[in-house]
């Protein structure tokens, strides 16, 4: 399984990349064939003063892809959002094709 981590507009610090890294392996949980995760990780309205968290998550199987694309007032708010979405969306796969 390879995992790549990209921040946008900003740099993210060590403890955000390590939240990340630990939730992402939860994954293999859920789908055994999971070859590429992709993280994104963005800053929305940079324009106005209130920055989104925006995080967005691709996940690829053979075959198939998900993504999901979440955004709060923090980034662990918002990538635990999109995984909680990810997570539902593989499981619905797998019930599909065990039918």
């Amino acid at each position: 399984m390879n995992v790549n981590i990209q921040t946008v507009r900003f740099d993210a610090d060590s403890k955000l990349l390590e939240y990340v890294n630990k939730k992402i392996r939860k994954l293999n949980n859920f789908h055994d064939r999971i070859t590429t995760i992709d993280v994104y990780l963005k800053l929305d309205n940079v324009v106005h003063q209130i920055k989104d968290k925006v995080a967005e998550i691709k996940v690829k199987i053979p075959r198939y892809e998900f993504f999901v694309k979440e955004s709060s007032k923090s980034f662990e708010e918002s990538f635990d959002n999109a995984l909680d979405c990810i997570i539902g969306q593989i499981k619905r796969k797998k019930e599909k094709q065990a039918a």
